[in-house]
């Protein structure tokens, strides 16, 4: 499939990406990513592997559409939710078996 990153056209398989992918550690996801075999590896180092150019080069939805046009899955970056922490008190009551601790 022919496809245009950062103004250069590529002919890029789901195969040819597979094994350009194969052995590359992913990085750490701050963003969109894609999940190419078994892996999820962030759309920049993806792009950034199958052109050889710097990623500043391009845009990640650039990738993104390029990836989408393979069959290949991406995902919206996913802002972390807060998980609720107990307070000491809380803790102290779980500790005790759910008694009522008097303050």
């Amino acid at each position: 499939m022919r496809c245009v990153i950062a103004r250069y056209p590529f002919d890029l398989t789901k195969g040819g990406v597979l094994a350009l992918m194969k052995g590359v550690t992913p990085a750490l996801i701050t963003g969109e990513s894609v999940t190419i075999g078994r892996r999820r590896y962030p759309v920049k180092q993806v792009g950034q592997v199958i052109t050889r150019q710097d990623s500043r080069d391009f845009t990640s939805g650039e990738v993104v559409r390029a990836m989408l046009r393979l069959g290949f899955t991406c995902h919206d970056h996913l802002k972390a939710v807060p998980q609720p922490v107990a307070t000491p008190l809380q803790t102290a009551s779980a500790l005790l078996g759910g008694a009522s601790v008097e303050v």
